[in-house]
């Protein structure tokens, strides 16, 4: 005889199953809704365990989306951090009664994102400036721009020697950050730093020079 006694029950003598009175379960669209719910309001009042859960939940969508826009898992790696921080700094502003936490999210990663395309605009602005610059021979002859151009070799000259070859492989060599990264045996995220540095100190240079020309 199998089964035990909570299990069983007689019948003429005889044992059969009984089985469980079915649970009562709710869909599973309902208790997503109900989880998004109980994060917004928990984030919403400051809860660090929310921004937890809604990380586990929704980071991935954050980064498809970024990822997908962007086309580089580096820079979709920044804005899924970026979007999650921005969310836990702006979280006394967001109401979860309003929006839920996905939605919500989804819109701040729209304006990180837009706000990588306009700083990738920037530095490539930058790049070319660079691009132009001869290291070697930094005093071309005279031609329109050519006090920007002075002033960009000479920022480039100050430069450190890691930084400085970084630039020299990315904007003279036309190496991109895998290649400058094997050439250098450095990580891929260190050489995009440097460039993100360089191009941030010479966009700082020539926008004080820009100033003082007005």
């Amino acid at each position: 005889m199998t089964g035990s006694p909570a299990s069983m029950t007689a019948t003429g003598g005889a044992y059969r199953p009984v089985h469980p009175a079915p649970k009562e379960t709710r869909p599973l669209v309902t208790t997503a809704i109900d989880d998004a719910t109980d994060i917004g309001r928990r984030l919403s009042a400051g809860d660090e365990r929310a921004l937890a859960d809604a990380y586990r939940a929704w980071s991935s969508l954050v980064y498809s989306l970024a990822l997908r826009s962007l086309g580089d898992a580096s820079d979709a790696e920044d804005v899924t951090q970026k979007v999650f921080v921005s969310a836990w700094q702006g979280r006394e502003k967001y109401d979860p009664e309003r929006a839920a936490v996905p939605a919500w999210l989804v819109g701040i990663t729209r304006n990180t994102i837009a706000d990588t395309h306009a700083a990738r605009a920037r530095e490539r602005a930058i790049a070319d400036q660079v691009s132009a610059v001869s290291l070697d021979d930094p005093y071309p002859a005279a031609e329109a721009g050519l006090a920007e151009r002075l002033l960009i070799a000479d920022e480039l000259a100050k430069l450190e020697p890691e930084p400085q070859a970084v630039v020299r492989l990315a904007f003279f060599d036309d190496l991109t950050h895998t290649q400058i990264a094997e050439r250098l045996n450095m990580p891929i995220g260190t050489v995009k730093s440097h460039i993100k540095r360089s191009l941030t100190r010479l966009r700082s240079r020539l926008e004080v020079s820009h100033g003082a020309a007005l």
